[in-house]
């Protein structure tokens, strides 16, 4: 199993959400950087940019596969992580502590359509994960 730290909040797609204020920080979760194998590439937005909940925000690339990161909230990009971009294997090695981007949300109220961490196991064990 996973690991899934209980103060996050999970979306469907397999990213998490902290959340500081209005700002929710934003990242891959384990089961997402297992099941892709080693991160070779991430595209991120910029700063300013707009995402919206449930719409493509970026891209990651592995040995395996290339796909679409959701944006588990909408708001404006206040920050991306270079770091993670330059070292997208860090995703691999640390996907809790490895922040990809930093909103500010424009709807707090979204947080509503994420998984706890007891319903996010739930749902991978239904997923077969």
């Amino acid at each position: 199993m996973p690991n899934i730290p209980s103060d996050l909040r999970y979306s469907q797609t397999h990213e998490w959400v902290r959340v500081n204020g209005d700002v929710a920080e934003i990242g891959m979760d384990d089961y997402a950087q297992e099941q892709l194998g080693d991160i070779t590439y991430l595209e991120l937005p910029e700063q300013g940019a707009e995402v919206a909940q449930g719409e493509p925000l970026g891209v990651v690339e592995s040995v395996k596969a290339a796909s679409d990161i959701y944006s588990p909230v909408s708001g404006a990009v206040v920050e991306s992580n270079q770091e993670a971009v330059n070292a997208p294997d860090a995703v691999n090695t640390h996907p809790y502590e490895t922040w990809l981007l930093r909103v500010r949300m424009s709807d707090a109220s979204q947080l509503d359509n994420l998984m706890d961490a007891g319903a996010y196991e739930k749902f991978l064990d239904e997923q077969g994960g």
